[in-house]
């Protein structure tokens, strides 16, 4: 029979060069593998957040939300939806997922958005954006910025997706990540860390290499392997990249000290002293180990509080000290209250402070203090609340000498203090706007029968101290109101359970509402016994104690008139309550903390209390519940043993895929008609599986007749169903030859109406009937090895694994020769300018 070249009638059309369906793997492979590659940058570029957001805990939530965006995104492109679709499916994914992940409990099944969802959303906002504008980093990962930081990187997932995809600008796509790596950048002292920065370009050259490998530019020409100047071209444009990156940081101001990625900080606005203590008290709470260790010596006859700022403007939003910096004064010499005080007497206390390795613009020291001595630099203070900052230092390695006066308080001498309030600046006493009506009704509520301020001040305390509320460092974070303002104020009084700062908060704002002035001290609660003595010119040897991060303390302190400003303890389990603010019916005790009396006073004994250990942060979204705790593990467990069954069985699920597909025929009815090339790629595939493969220089009749006398199709001795069932498997070998061939080359002279499809029914007969006779011949391991690990699969994906990366290689040369180019032409032309 003469085979001679036909073009076949029915030649589908090719794809264009530009196309994901005109690279060298076909549609198939495109979408998966270019929408791992836009993952793995993002999930790169989030690595880098570490620093800016505290711990691990909030990445699982991002590495969830980008996963699924992705596979959403590839699922739709894989079904050759329009551009436009797949990324509104991206985003529609995007919408289910942070759903599911933090609003579980207030949707319809429980990722479809609600009104209650939108609700939530809201309240989840105001935490993201008063943590935002007020906390220094690491900032605590509460559900509100973990999911600002889940929804933005969705979005960049999309955008970059769409840069490097529909719009044909790989290269573009690099922006979408460097908006995520700008962030640590300019926040964290380590800037974007080795790890990010790595994790990121990879995933970048990801995206530059499968462009190129599955949708090549036809407008330019690839460089082969044999052109000598590729690797001198290579080498010179690194050269030059490695060199700019290393005098960048020389040429634009901002950048510390360090190498970059790692040892470098981009902050064209200098160092940030706008340090909300507000909020850097919860994370320092929830240090485990004690950093920034203060220790003082004083002459006092118990521990004090140690004061560095206050804060008093409850703008509702955040809190945060007001610096009054028009008014400040320069040198702490000589301070001065501000205020006439009318006790008949007053208690005059020396203090020697180191700070150590202690770092904050604001000086700790004892109230109320009328001198420092002893510091370097220069410092300023506040004449409204004598908070004592630095002009062009810090409290870092300062040891000073403080003198302070306090009145000598009693419970008479505060009840009877009823004289109008005079001479306080209206932002200690304006209560707030927009108050919650929790926070009123309460402060009603609890003050209904105080006849005098003070009276009012210790229905307050009382209240806040009562069986009803917990001191909880996890209960704000875990039930997203771990910051300040009012509406955290508000779901504070919902939950009762929380920490000083929502404590000294409450009273605060609520001491406002009835009239009397208020603001809150931060600081350091009364510290522990070191064992240690300091001796001190003109005092003798003083007791020293030490404070460090886990006594980081909040509290309130309200003017009376004639006394001044009065601290006050309202957190239960925490610090010293005063003798003036205790019950009657409290025991004689400074504090109903037994615990933290230990080691308070300096005739005790030295042991430390033990400070709050934080527990873990829960995923967003799982509840609080301890079931809900209990169960995250048992999800996670199983998720990960549903991984791990997917990846064994997804060579199998592919091998299954694709004979599905190459055997599925096209029209309608009994008509239906296999294409005989992808009928006869199966055939080399299941032949590949048992141990035959085709040879690159074999005709397909070649093939056919090595298959038909190869062991793999001949029943072992004393075994086989009989020659029947053999001659059936070597008609089925024929009957698809015969088919290829007529498809390929034309039917034979004479027979031009032959028709060139395969009938389904056919296809799948003879591909079943040589499958059974391969299974039949091949031994145990041979069947599992062709079922669960086929090598047709298998060649395919180290193929796919190798190939872009010698994309990769390829696209390097071609920069290495433009910026060669350019160098040339940059040269000519200088040569030109000094010769003119």
């Amino acid at each position: 029979m003469t085979l001679t070249s036909h073009r076949p009638a029915e030649a589908q059309p090719q794809p264009a060069p530009g196309s994901p369906g005109g690279g060298r793997f076909g549609a198939g492979a495109f979408p998966w593998v270019m929408s791992g590659a836009v993952a793995v940058s993002v999930l790169g570029a989030s690595l880098s957040l570490n620093g800016v957001l505290r711990g691990w805990a909030w990445f699982l939530p991002v590495v969830t939300v980008v996963v699924v965006v992705s596979l959403a995104m590839a699922l739709l492109r894989t079904f050759r939806a329009p551009p436009l679709l797949v990324a509104a499916g991206g985003l529609v994914a995007l919408a289910f997922i942070l759903t599911f992940t933090f609003f579980r409990r207030d949707s319809i099944a429980g990722f479809l958005p609600s009104q209650a969802t939108l609700d939530a959303l809201g309240r989840h906002l105001r935490r993201a954006s008063e943590t935002v504008l007020a906390e220094s980093s690491p900032v605590a990962p509460n559900a509100g910025i973990v999911l600002v930081a889940c929804a933005a990187l969705g979005l960049v997932l999309i955008l970059v997706d769409a840069l490097a995809l529909p719009l044909g600008m790989p290269a573009t796509s690099g922006l979408g990540l460097l908006a995520v790596l700008v962030v640590p950048a300019m926040i964290k002292p380590q800037s974007v860390g080795w790890l990010g920065f790595v994790v990121t370009a990879a995933g970048y050259l990801m995206i530059l290499a499968g462009s190129q490998w599955f949708a090549p530019d036809a407008r330019t020409q690839a460089d082969t392997a044999r052109n000598p100047g590729q690797i001198r071209r290579a080498a010179l444009t690194g050269a030059v990249a490695l060199v700019v990156t290393l005098l960048l940081q020389l040429v634009v101001p901002g950048f510390d000290q360090g190498a970059f990625p790692q040892g470098s900080r981009f902050n064209p606005w200098g160092t940030a002293t706008g340090l909300n203590p507000m909020i850097s008290l919860g994370n320092s709470l929830r240090t485990p180990t004690g950093e920034g260790r203060i220790t003082y010596a004083t002459n006092a006859t118990t521990p004090l509080y140690l004061r560095s700022v206050t804060v008093d403007r409850f703008d509702g939003e955040s809190w945060s000290p007001d610096d009054r910096n028009t008014s400040r004064r320069a040198g702490t010499g000589r301070m001065d209250v501000g205020h006439e005080i009318l006790a008949p007497e007053q208690i005059r206390q020396v203090t020697v402070v180191n700070t150590g390795d202690f770092t904050s613009p604001y000086l700790p020291v004892p109230y109320a203090p009328e001198s420092v001595n002893g510091l370097t630099g220069r410092w300023s203070w506040d004449p409204a609340t004598l908070s004592i900052k630095g002009t062009d230092t810090n409290s870092r390695e300062q040891q000073y000498l403080v003198q302070s006066s306090v009145p000598k308080l009693t419970t008479e001498l505060l009840d009877a203090s009823s004289a109008p309030v005079r001479g306080v600046p209206e932002e200690f006493i304006r209560p707030p706007s927009n108050v919650p009506d929790i926070v009123r009704t309460t402060a009603e509520s609890v003050t209904a029968n105080g006849r005098t301020a003070y009276a009012k001040a210790m229905a307050i305390q009382r209240f806040l101290r009562g069986p009803d509320f917990t001191y909880s460092l996890e209960s704000p974070v875990q039930n997203g109101y771990d910051g300040n303002g009012l509406s955290v104020l508000a779901d504070f009084l919902t939950q009762k359970s929380g920490y000083c700062i929502h404590f000294a908060s409450a009273m605060a704002v609520m001491a406002r509402l009835e009239g009397i002035p208020s603001r809150i001290a931060v600081g350091y609660a009364p510290g522990r016994l070191t064992g240690a003595t300091v001796s001190v010119a003109g005092q003798g040897a003083l007791p020293e104690f030490e404070v460090d991060a886990r006594d980081a303390h909040a509290w309130p302190e309200l003017y009376f008139q004639g006394l001044g400003w009065v601290p006050f303890e309202p957190t239960p389990s925490r610090g010293v309550v005063p003798p003036y603010a205790q019950d009657s019916s409290a025991s004689g005790g400074a504090s109903t903390n037994e615990q933290n009396n230990d080691g308070l006073v300096p005739s005790g004994g030295t042991t430390a209390p033990s400070a709050p250990v934080p527990a873990p942060l829960p995923v967003p979204g799982t509840g609080t519940a301890d079931g809900g705790n209990q169960l995250v593990p048992v999800l996670y467990t199983a998720a990960g043993v549903l991984l791990l069954v997917l990846l064994a069985a997804s060579p199998r699920l592919v091998r299954g895929g694709l004979r599905a597909r190459r055997l599925r025929g096209t029209g309608s009815g009994r008509n239906r008609l296999a294409e005989p090339p992808l009928v006869w790629s199966e055939l080399q595939d299941l032949a590949t599986d048992y141990g035959v493969r085709p040879q690159p220089s074999e005709t397909p009749r070649t093939f056919s007749a090595r298959l038909r006398g190869s062991l793999a199709m001949r029943p072992r001795t004393g075994s086989g169903p009989g020659t029947g069932h053999d001659a059936r498997t070597m008609h089925s070998v024929t009957a698809l030859t015969d088919a290829y061939e007529r498809h390929r080359y034309g039917p034979p002279a004479g027979q031009e109406s032959a028709r060139r499809g395969l009938p389904e029914e056919a296809a799948v007969e003879h591909i079943s009937q040589v499958r059974q006779a391969l299974r039949r011949n091949a031994g145990v391991v041979g069947r599992l090895r062709a079922d669960w690990l086929p090598p047709s699969v298998l060649s395919r994906w180290g193929s796919v694994a190798g190939r872009p990366v010698r994309a990769l290689g390829r696209a390097a040369f071609r920069m290495g020769r433009t910026a060669s180019a350019l160098w040339r032409r940059t040269r000519s032309g200088l040569r030109r300018l000094r010769e003119g």
